[in-house]
C-alpha cells in the first residue's frame, strides 16, 4: 500500500511504538505489529487492533496512572 502522509513510500509488515493519551494518563504500548512505511515511518493498523490497543490502554486511564508503559503481547 502507497502511505497516505508521504504519498512516496510503500508499507511493509514491521513494529513500532503507540502512545496514546487521554486527558493527563499518557499510555506507551511498545513493540505493535503495524504496517509501516518505508519512507517517513507512518504506522496502518487494523481496526480490529486498534480497538486491542484501546482496551490495553483502558485499565491504566482508568486507575489514574500518570505514565504507563505495556509491551504488546498478541
Amino acid at each position: 500500500m502507497n502511505c497516505v502522509i508521504c504519498r512516496k513510500g510503500e508499507t511493509a509488515p514491521g513494529k513500532t511504538t503507540v502512545t496514546l493519551q487521554r486527558g493527563d494518563p499518557t499510555v506507551v504500548i511498545k513493540e505493535v505489529p503495524a504496517d509501516v512505511c518505508e519512507n517517513c515511518g507512518e504506522p496502518y493498523f487494523s481496526e480490529s487492533l486498534t480497538g486491542q490497543l484501546l482496551r490495553m490502554a483502558e485499565p491504566a486511564v482508568k486507575n489514574g496512572a500518570e505514565v504507563e508503559i505495556i509491551r504488546f503481547a498478541a
